[in-house]
């Protein structure tokens, strides 16, 4: 049966150990004693699936958002070599807004 980290990490310890159980596999030496901090990785590793979770920005366009972040951050180093203070903060709360914006959308 195909599983995903999700659904390993959401198992409990017993339940881990009679899936390793079954898997011939150097990094699931030694299931019987491990944790479960420690057992989901080697799962992972053994089943051959990615050991962290992916998350997804829903609702806007990421790529553009981290456009107009690199751009801004050209502005912010120029307003620092400038001295400009005013300037400067403005394009901080910009990057600032911009950056929440997307950790909102991430899912």
């Amino acid at each position: 049966m195909a599983y995903t980290y999700e659904e390993l990490h959401g198992m409990t310890v017993a339940e881990l150990k009679e899936i390793a159980k079954d898997i011939e596999h150097d990094a699931l030496h030694g299931y019987t004693t491990m944790h479960k901090d420690h057992l989901v990785p080697a799962l992972c590793q053994a089943l051959g699936i990615e050991s962290h979770v992916h998350h997804e920005v829903v609702g806007i366009d990421k790529a553009a958002v981290k456009a107009k972040i690199r751009e801004l951050k050209v502005q912010r180093d120029e307003a620092v070599a400038a001295h400009d203070h005013k300037q400067l903060k403005v394009i901080r709360r910009r990057i600032h807004h911009l950056k929440r914006k997307m950790h909102k959308a991430t899912i």
